[in-house]
């Protein structure tokens, strides 16, 4: 017996795939949830198999809750996102439906999925997913875990982010927060006009700066409004003038 989880805001939606998986005993349905807070409290819960997943969202979107995910189950997306996205999800995804579902296109996918259940042939890596510059436009805030805890940050309240290992650590006033990402991922997420990768190590808010100093050899230092320093390389340099205008 597989563990399924289905996530999506829409009612109607939740009982059409319950509908759809009445020809599967195989798999049953142990949660559903109306958006990604409770979707990602479920995952820790039931460990599920497989999980449906929508990707607007209220509270948190689908591709926030996967973010929060150290070990991910298969998902199959129910969505109505742009084809432009579809793509990304075709190499990184079991598989996507759009909306609204038909069932054999639904039949597909779960039995492409059941092919390869109980292994890791098509599961999801998180990591590639959310690496993936596939997000509606840029995000305006950052989701972590914290103490156990699902906390959103504001893009306007973030000091600055630092690289450490694999994580990177979000620095604000209510103190820092680690995420495990990479500076790659937050550089395409985050507004260029308002965000800069400074180095390879430092991407900082353009309303931090304060002042550049002089440091070694072609780098700077950005002392920040926060009180902080960061290493600015020659690069980093480089994107600062164009953006600013220097």
């Amino acid at each position: 017996m597989y563990k399924a989880i289905l996530i999506d805001d829409e009612s109607l939606a939740r009982q059409l795939l319950r509908s759809l998986l009445k020809p599967y005993p195989e798999v049953e349905v142990v949660a559903e949830c109306a958006d990604g807070f409770d979707g990602f409290k479920a995952i820790q819960e039931h460990a599920p198999d497989l999980i449906f997943l929508d990707i607007q969202m209220p509270r948190l979107n689908g591709f926030e809750m996967l973010e929060l995910l150290d070990d991910a189950p298969s998902v199959i997306f129910t969505t109505a996102f742009d084809t432009y996205a579809m793509k990304a999800f075709e190499s990184n995804a079991v598989d996507y439906l759009l909306k609204p579902i038909v069932k054999d296109r639904f039949d597909k996918a779960v039995q492409k999925w059941l092919q390869h259940a109980g292994t890791k042939d098509n599961a999801l890596p998180v990591n590639t997913l959310t690496e993936q510059n596939i997000y509606e436009g840029y995000q305006h805030r950052l989701v972590v875990k914290d103490n156990g805890l699902i906390r959103i940050i504001p893009a306007q309240e973030i000091y600055y982010i630092e690289a450490n290992d694999d994580y990177i650590k979000i620095v604000t006033k209510d103190g820092s927060f680690l995420k495990k990402s990479t500076l790659s991922h937050i550089e395409q997420i985050l507004d260029p006009q308002h965000f800069v990768r400074v180095h390879r190590s430092y991407v900082v808010p353009v309303t931090q700066l304060l002042r550049i100093e002089p440091y070694e050899k072609d780098s700077h230092i950005a002392v920040l409004q926060c009180g902080a320093k960061a290493l600015v390389s020659k690069n980093g340099m480089a994107k600062l003038k164009a953006l600013l205008g220097w």
